[in-house]
């Protein structure tokens, strides 16, 4: 806890120190930094247990953004940039014991090594040369109900060595506030192919008459229209994008405006992955569910798609920083692992150990399965 020449050195609430580098949240009781509390949802003081609501300005709102108006802006600050932008290095002094905290690449939320007090790079999420946040999801799962998650994901892996399973888990959870563009668009497809529908013919072979399934194929084709609302893409690098596709779905319902105080205590990053990379990656999200209606359009027992031709209309945005991620790193048998947990569902991805026996002796037992139920059917004829 602080001592008394620190508490009377101390900013006042959500002042900014370092010239505008840095944001820290101090308590009002007792000087100490406030952290978010996922319980409260409010600000919370460690120490003595004031908690301070966490105030929203009146015209705060989460709206939707033209695509392409932002575009446009987008490339003229880069031209004025000539290139720059804000996910270098940077020092932010802790105003807690005085050391420098080094923010690295697009990182922009953090604690001090040294005396472990939440700190903030500040002005980063607002400036003038990025596309500014719109919403922040809060954590809602606890640390200590994320490791039961954990825990439970562990003992469900099936082909997981058992001293894995028995052992578990060991290692630091991180509270992380990642970045996510959402697109919507409006989508009008046409397309062609087959459709094949299922009939059952008698035939003899071998003085044997037996009913043999075939299909018949017809000429299909048409348009579809359908309106995509939230489609999510991960505005960082570095991480497994189809785990976090996996975290899905979100409550995005419960979005609230863009504030610092939420990602008191925890970690957050930037966008690296630019507006205009991210809408092709929610582009194959679209297709693969436009594929899913045309199949269901053509009908059928089977089908085969020879095109689709879409056309995206009206395509909005939201800038969805941030959504909570509970991250563990673990290693085992010296191969390193990531884990990553919905810090609002609770839903738990990650990377696991397999276990060549356990898959060995699976896939031996299958083929003898399938081997003596061939040798019953023959010995039946």
């Amino acid at each position: 806890m602080p001592d008394a020449d620190a508490r009377s050195k101390s900013p006042k609430p959500g002042e900014s120190v370092d010239d505008g580098k840095g944001r820290i949240f101090p308590c009002d009781n007792c000087g100490a930094d406030l952290e978010f509390s996922i319980g409260q949802q409010d600000l919370k003081c460690p120490y003595c247990g004031h908690e301070k609501l966490i105030e929203l300005a009146a015209d705060a709102d989460i709206g939707e953004q033209d695509f392409h108006t932002i575009l446009v802006k987008v490339r003229e600050w880069r031209e004025k940039s000539n290139g720059q932008d804000q996910s270098g290095q940077s020092e932010v002094r802790c105003v807690g014991c005085g050391g420098n905290v080094v923010f690295v690449g697009s990182l922009t939320s953090s604690e001090c090594p040294y005396c472990g007090s939440p700190i903030q790079l500040d002005k980063v999420h607002d400036s003038p040369k990025r596309i500014p946040v719109h919403g922040v999801l809060p954590f809602q799962i606890e640390k200590e109900k994320a490791r039961q998650n954990l825990t439970a994901w562990v003992r469900s892996r099936w082909f997981a060595p058992g001293e894995f399973a028995l052992r578990g888990v060991d290692g630091r959870f991180n509270g992380v506030y990642l970045p996510f563009w959402t697109y919507d668009s409006m989508t009008f497809s046409r397309y062609s192919g087959e459709r094949g529908d299922h009939y059952f013919v008698t035939v003899t072979e071998n003085n044997q008459t037996k009913q043999e399934r075939r299909t018949r194929w017809s000429p299909a084709s048409g348009s579809h229209q359908r309106f995509f609302d939230d489609v999510l893409t991960l505005g960082t690098k570095g991480m497994r994008r189809d785990m976090m596709d996996a975290l899905e779905p979100w409550p995005l319902e419960s979005l609230q405006p863009f504030s610092q105080e939420l990602l008191a205590g925890f970690l957050a990053r930037t966008y690296e992955v630019e507006l205009d990379e991210g809408f092709p990656i929610a582009k194959q999200k679209m297709d693969a569910g436009i594929a899913s209606d045309v199949r269901g359009l053509i009908g059928g027992d089977e089908q085969r798609v020879s095109e689709i031709k879409t056309r995206y209309d009206a395509i909005t945005f939201k800038h969805l920083l941030l959504l909570p991620v509970w991250l563990l790193a673990y290693r085992y048998h010296d191969k390193s692992y990531q884990i990553f947990i919905n810090a609002v569902t609770g839903e738990v991805q990650g990377e696991r150990p397999y276990s060549f026996w356990k898959i060995f002796l699976t896939v031996l037992l299958a083929v003898g399965i399938v081997a003596t139920v061939a040798l019953v059917s023959k010995l039946m004829k």
